[in-house]
């Protein structure tokens, strides 16, 4: 007799897992001396926790310091100094009990979207978008409503786009600035589209994973323009801790009971040590500053050289370290156009495919996080291939 299969077994995969798979075995087939393969396929900073964080956390194992179960919102001193990031960078007054600290970013959107909506909620998001929001949302039985946006909104949803639905829907995910395209909501626009969210009654959830990593423009966050709005963070894309799988939320009012509730019941807490390494890499200003100082030098870089390298049509790139390329002009199909730079010219990048199931074939996204030598490298490989 068959089985039953849940509705979560139909997830499609994060395809950009499966170019990592790719890049890694061929890699790993290169014979000894051959040019390496250039990651630019993940958004995973190549700079590794900030020495501090690294020292906090030896440190408290050196002590012997128990490393069991927290609170389920988090340890109490990190919650209070993530608060202190908000005045400090935002000029927001956010209580220390509105904070949910979470296994990644990864593991608050499950938690916002379970607390926040029911199955059958329609939730709206600008198209291109991270995968994840997706498939999350269809495993647990919501709607995604696409709202597709192009290069004349930067790639980021209006309120125009939002009024236009019918009927309205019961969320909104905004991500600025944004993974794939790396723009930006900018601070009037964020604000506009958060009282409407308020006054509609629409639960705004704002993607804020990449705030720090922003080059010319202002950024705003949610936490301070609603009182409805649920903004998610981490420490993975700015201070640089991908592996160490922490992250944080903070919740309007009526949310924090039912986040706390499910947090311990589906994770109990986010890990100890991690949580250690995560206050102590606050701290981690100057070490921070450099990273970002990098990573507009790659994003000058590949602005300037890729456009002769065949990539004429770029998004703005006004944040996080992704740029957004149009190749409708080289092919229709970015998924084996990015098979084959992988193949020909060792260059490994993600097809638009995983970021817009309905025009993503004829986009594909770089990542430029990665070394500054990779970055130079890639442009000269790109340049002499066709």
């Amino acid at each position: 007799m068959a089985l039953k299969i849940g509705r979560g077994a139909e997830a499609p995969p994060f395809i950009v897992m499966d170019v990592i798979t790719a890049a890694n075995a061929r890699q790993a087939a290169l014979p000894p001396g051959a040019p390496h393969v250039i990651r630019m396929e993940v958004g995973q900073p190549g700079t590794g926790a900030p020495a501090g964080a690294v020292a906090a956390a030896a440190a408290a194992l050196q002590a012997g310091a128990p490393m069991g179960y927290t609170e389920a919102l988090g340890l109490r001193s990190l919650r209070t100094r993530i608060a202190r990031h908000y005045a400090d960078w935002y000029g927001a007054d956010i209580a220390p009990g509105r904070i949910a600290v979470t296994v990644g970013a990864s593991g608050a959107f499950p938690l916002a979207f379970l607390a926040a909506f029911d199955p059958g909620d329609r939730v709206a998001m600008a198209a291109p978008f991270y995968p994840p929001y997706v498939n999350i949302l269809a495993a647990l039985g919501i709607t995604p409503v696409m709202l597709e946006a192009g290069p004349e909104t930067r790639f980021q949803p209006t309120v125009e786009m939002l009024e236009r639905l019918d009927p309205r829907p019961d969320g909104l995910i905004v991500a600025s600035p944004c993974n794939p395209a790396g723009t930006m909501l900018h601070p009037d626009e964020l604000a506009a589209i958060a009282a409407w969210c308020h006054e509609a009654g629409v639960r705004l959830i704002s993607d804020e994973i990449y705030h720090g990593l922003t080059y010319d423009n202002p950024i705003a966050t949610a936490a301070a323009l609603s009182p409805s709005a649920v903004v998610v963070n981490s420490f993975s894309k700015y201070f640089s801790m991908t592996g160490w799988r922490i992250g944080w939320m903070v919740l309007p009012d009526d949310l924090v009971r039912p986040v706390e509730c499910l947090a311990q019941n589906m994770f109990i807490s986010a890990p100890h040590i991690a949580q250690v390494a995560a206050e102590a890499a606050m701290d981690c200003t100057a070490e921070l500053q450099a990273n970002v100082a990098r990573y507009r030098r790659s994003r000058d870089l590949l602005l300037r050289s890729l456009p002769a390298a065949g990539f004429p049509k770029l998004s703005p790139a006004e944040g996080a370290f992704y740029l957004y390329a149009d190749v409708t002009d080289r092919t229709n199909d970015s998924r084996a156009f990015c098979a084959r730079m992988l193949a020909e010219a060792g260059v490994a990048a993600s097809p638009g495919v995983d970021f817009d199931r309905a025009r993503g074939n004829r986009f594909i996204r770089f990542s430029y996080c990665g070394p500054e030598a990779d970055m130079a490298e890639a442009a000269s490989r790109l340049a002499g291939w066709r």
